[in-house]
C-alpha cells in the first residue's frame, strides 16, 4: 500500500491536501482529547495516480456499518468513475486526516464534506490538464470511467494526464461539486466492499493479526469491577506471587505496574492458564455506593443544574384554573455495548517507533493516550485501524491497546492481547443509567399548556484504563455535560422548561448508541402518548397537532399510511378485558440531536410497533416494527436500510432485555447468562420506509433509528394492557410485576 508520505513525494500523482492544524479543543463541558499534536506534513484527502488508481482518505472508521462503501461512492461520483476504482483508507493515525472520533453519526453528514470537495477539485484539475493538452475549452470536455473525453470522442485517461507530473492542490471545501440531479452513483444501492474479505476469511479483523515474533498477553484486573474513580484505583495491589506461574509452560513474563497486571506467554492458551493461576493479593475495598437501584443512586447523587431552554412561565401556567398536572418519572438502566467478540489489540513497541493494531473508533485520541502511557511523543505512535467486534460506542477496544503496549514495552517484542469475556463485561465503559422527570399541565379542553423536563445524567468520561491503573493519570471523577442530547422535546407548547442535571459518574461509563438522546426521547414520547390519552385524542393526531416541523409531520403521516394506522380515541385494551393474550400498537417519533445544546440534528425517525403480551407470564412478542426515516440524501440506500435494521435489533434488545446487574456496588454481569441479548427467533418483521429526499443535505443515520424505539414499545404495551411502563428493560418479570401491582391498586380503589 502506498503511504501518504510516498504520495506527497511521488511523481505521476495528483493530490488534494490540507495543511495540518492543531486538533480542536473540547467544547466547554464536553469530554475529548487533550492532544496538541500537529503532524509535519500535509493531510491527503484524495490522490489520483498515473497507474490509474485512486486512493481516498478519511479520518473516521467503519464500525461494521458499511461506511467505507458509501465514502467510496461519494469520491467516485465526483470523479465519474466506478465505485470499485476507489480504495478508501480509514482511520490510520499516520495516514488519514485528523477528523476526530467516529461518533454522532457524523461520517457522512460532516466528515465526508471535505472528501467530496477534494474529489471534485481533482476532477476539475484533470479536465483543465486535458483541455491544455488538446488545446480546447474545458467546458467541451466530459469525464467517464477514468477518462477525460473530448467532443470528438478522443479519450485521455487520468493516468496518462499525470505521467511525469506532480500536482498538489490545497483543499477548498467551497469547490463546486456535482448537482445532485446528475448523480449516477450516490443514491444508488451499492454492494458492501468489505464483505467479500470477511466472507472468505481474508485478514480483516484485528483479532486475526499476526506478526513475526509475536507473544500473547492476558491481563488480571483489580477487584473493583467497573470503577475507575477514587483513591483506591491504582493503589489496591499488595503483592503478586510470580513464582505461582513460574513453572507453567510458555510463560515469558509477569508485568506489574501499580494495579496493572499482565502475563505474557508464547501461546494464547498458556497466557490464559497463567492468568487464572497467578496468585495476587489486593487490599480490601472501601464501602461502595449501593447501585442495586441505579435510579435511586442517581437521584441521591449531588448534581449541577443547567437550564437548557425556557419559554413562557411554566409554573404560572400550571397554576391556572382548570389545569391538571401530570408528573411522571422515567428510568433507564446501565447497559453494555455487549460486543460479541472481546476486544483485542496488538502492539509492537520499539525505540524508534510504536505500532498498535487496534479496533478503536478514536485513532487520534488513542494515539495521544498511548503516547502519554509510554511517555513518548505522539509522533512516535502509529495506530493501524482494523475491523473489530461491533461497538456503537466505546467498548474496551482502546483499553486493550493500552494493555498490549505496556506488555510489549516490557518484553521488547510484539504482544497480542485479547480480553476474556469477563474482562470485557466487567470493565467496558457502560452506557450510563439516567433519570428523567416530566411534568405536564393539561387544560380542561385537553390542551397541554405547560411542559417541564429534567434529565439526570452521570458523566461518561472513562479515561484509558491503563493510564489509571498505572497511576499515569489521577483517578478523579470529572463532571461533563452529556445529558442534553435531544433533551428538548420536538413538540411545541406555549410554556416549557428543559433542564439537565450533570453529575459525576457512578460506574465507569462512556457513550453508547444514542447516548442520552435515547432515554430522553423515551421519556418525551411516552409522556406525549399519555397526554394524548388524557386529552381523548388519537396518538398520531395529537403528535401532529403539536409538531411544527414539516419534515417530521410528513414522516409521521407516511409511516402511518405504510402501517395502516387506524384513528382511535380509546386504547385497544378496553376491547380486550379478560383476555390472557392482548395486542397493542404504539407510535413514537424523535430526531437525534447530538452534541452540546443546542447541538445539531441527524436523521428524523419514527416507529410503529405491533406486539402481543401474555398477561399471565409477562412475555412480550414483538410482531412487527414499521420504521420510517428521513435521512436527506442517501449515498447508499441499502446501507441506510442495513443501519436501520441494526438499530431496530439493538434497540429491541436494550428495551426488552438488557440491564447491567450490580452487587455490593460493583458490576456483576460477567457472562451472557447474566446479560442476555435478543435472539434470532425473537426478531419481528421489520418494514423500512425511506423518505425520498435526494438533493437535501445528507444526515447521520447511524443512531437516529434507535431513538424512538423504546417509547413506541412502551406505548404499545399501554395500548395492550392499560398499564404505563416507565423503566426498561420490559422483561417478563418486570411486566408481570407491573400488571399485578396495577390490578391490586385497581381492586383497592
Amino acid at each position: 500500500m502506498v503511504t501518504r508520505k510516498e504520495l506527497l513525494a511521488r511523481d505521476g500523482c495528483l493530490t488534494v491536501v490540507r495543511q495540518p492544524v492543531a486538533p480542536p479543543k473540547p467544547a466547554p463541558g464536553q469530554p475529548g482529547s487533550a492532544s496538541k499534536y500537529v503532524q509535519d506534513s500535509p493531510e491527503v484527502f484524495v490522490a489520483v495516480l498515473d497507474d490509474e488508481s485512486i486512493v481516498a482518505f478519511n479520518g473516521h472508521v467503519d464500525l461494521g456499518t458499511g461506511i467505507r462503501t458509501s465514502l467510496a461512492q461519494i469520491v467516485a461520483e465526483e470523479l465519474d468513475v466506478p465505485a470499485e476504482r476507489v480504495r478508501m483508507v480509514l482511520g490510520d493515525s499516520s495516514e488519514t486526516p485528523n477528523q476526530g472520533p467516529t461518533i454522532a453519526s457524523a461520517s457522512i453528514q460532516i466528515s465526508a464534506v471535505p472528501l467530496r470537495a477534494a474529489a471534485a477539485q481533482a476532477r476539475h484539475a484533470l479536465v483543465e490538464m486535458a483541455a491544455a493538452r488538446l488545446n480546447t475549452d474545458a467546458s467541451s470536455l466530459r469525464t467517464d470511467d477514468g477518462f477525460v473525453i473530448a467532443g470528438d470522442g478522443t479519450p485521455l485517461s487520468f493516468g496518462s494526464l499525470l505521467r511525469g507530473r506532480r500536482l498538489t492542490l490545497t483543499l477548498d471545501t467551497a469547490a463546486p461539486v456535482k448537482d445532485p440531479s446528475r448523480y449516477r452513483l450516490v443514491g444508488k444501492s451499492s454492494p458492501r466492499v468489505d464483505l467479500p474479505a470477511k466472507a472468505t476469511g481474508k485478514l480483516t479483523f484485528v483479532h486475526d493479526m499476526r506478526v513475526p515474533g509475536m507473544l500473547h498477553g492476558r491481563v488480571v484486573r483489580p477487584p473493583y469491577y467497573g470503577h475507575d474513580g477514587g483513591g483506591f484505583v491504582g493503589n489496591s495491589l499488595i503483592d503478586v506471587d510470580r513464582a505461582s506461574v513460574g513453572h507453567l509452560p510458555g510463560v515469558r513474563g509477569v508485568v506489574v505496574i501499580g494495579d496493572f497486571i499482565g502475563i505474557v506467554a508464547e501461546r494464547e492458551e498458556q497466557a490464559i492458564r497463567a492468568a487464572k493461576a497467578l496468585r495476587v493479593r489486593w487490599r480490601g475495598l472501601p464501602a461502595m455506593p449501593d447501585l442495586s437501584d441505579p435510579a435511586r443512586a442517581i437521584q441521591d447523587a449531588p448534581a449541577r443544574r443547567r437550564l437548557l431552554q425556557e419559554s413562557g412561565d411554566v409554573d404560572a401556567a400550571a397554576r391556572m384554573p382548570g389545569v391538571t398536572t401530570l408528573h411522571r418519572r422515567y428510568e433507564w438502566p446501565y447497559q453494555m455495548h455487549a460486543s460479541i467478540g472481546p476486544s483485542c489489540a496488538l502492539a509492537d513497541y520499539r525505540d524508534e517507533r510504536i505500532t498498535v493494531w487496534s479496533g478503536t473508533q478514536n485513532p487520534q485520541s488513542l494515539r495521544h493516550d498511548l503516547a502519554k502511557l509510554a511517555d513518548r511523543d505522539e509522533a512516535d505512535v502509529d495506530i493501524v485501524r482494523m475491523e473489530a467486534a461491533g461497538c456503537y460506542g466505546r467498548n474496551c477496544a482502546d483499553d486493550v491497546a493500552g494493555d498490549a503496549l505496556l506488555l510489549s514495552r516490557a518484553m521488547r517484542a510484539p504482544v497480542r492481547v485479547q480480553l476474556s469475556r469477563a474482562d470485557e463485561h466487567l470493565w467496558e465503559p457502560k452506557g450510563t443509567a439516567q433519570v428523567m422527570d416530566v411534568t405536564g399541565g393539561v387544560s380542561a379542553s385537553g390542551e397541554t399548556v405547560a411542559y417541564s423536563f429534567t434529565t439526570r445524567y452521570p458523566s461518561n468520561d472513562a479515561p484509558l484504563l491503563a493510564l489509571l491503573l498505572t497511576g499515569a493519570m489521577p483517578a478523579e471523577a470529572r463532571v461533563f455535560e452529556m445529558g442534553d442530547r435531544t433533551a428538548v422535546t420536538p413538540y411545541t407548547f406555549p410554556h416549557a422548561r428543559f433542564v439537565c442535571e450533570d453529575l459525576a459518574p457512578l460506574v465507569r461509563s462512556s457513550w453508547l448508541r444514542g447516548v442520552s438522546a435515547l432515554p430522553n426521547s423515551f421519556a418525551h414520547d411516552a409522556f406525549i402518548d399519555e397526554l394524548a390519552v388524557h386529552a381523548g385524542a388519537d396518538p398520531l393526531e395529537f403528535r401532529l397537532r403539536n409538531l411544527a416541523d414539516d419534515r417530521a409531520r410528513a414522516l409521521l403521516q407516511a409511516i402511518a399510511a405504510r402501517a395502516g394506522w387506524q384513528k382511535r380515541e380509546k386504547p385497544r385494551h378496553f376491547e380486550q378485558t379478560g383476555e390472557r393474550r392482548v395486542r397493542g400498537r404504539g407510535i413514537a417519533y424523535a430526531r437525534y440531536v447530538h452534541s452540546r445544546f443546542p447541538g445539531f440534528g441527524a436523521a428524523w425517525a419514527a416507529w410503529i410497533v405491533d406486539l402481543e403480551v401474555d398477561r399471565l407470564t409477562g412475555e412480550i412478542r414483538i410482531e412487527r416494527v414499521t420504521i420510517g426515516q428521513d435521512t436527506g440524501t442517501m449515498v447508499n440506500p441499502d446501507g441506510v436500510r442495513h443501519q436501520i435494521h441494526g438499530n431496530v435489533v439493538q434497540t429491541l434488545s436494550r428495551t426488552l432485555k438488557e440491564r447491567v446487574r450490580m452487587s455490593d456496588g460493583l458490576v456483576a454481569s460477567r457472562e451472557w447468562g447474566s446479560y442476555p441479548l435478543i435472539t434470532f427467533a425473537e426478531l419481528p418483521a421489520v418494514d423500512v420506509l425511506l423518505m425520498p429526499r435526494q438533493g437535501e443535505p445528507p444526515l447521520g443515520s447511524g443512531e437516529s433509528a434507535s431513538v424512538p424505539g423504546p417509547a413506541a414499545i412502551a406505548n404499545a404495551l399501554f395500548d395492550a394492557t392499560g398499564v404505563r411502563f416507565y423503566a426498561p428493560p420490559f422483561t417478563p418479570d418486570a411486566v408481570r410485576a407491573r400488571l399485578e401491582a396495577h390490578a391490586e391498586h385497581a381492586a383497592a380503589h
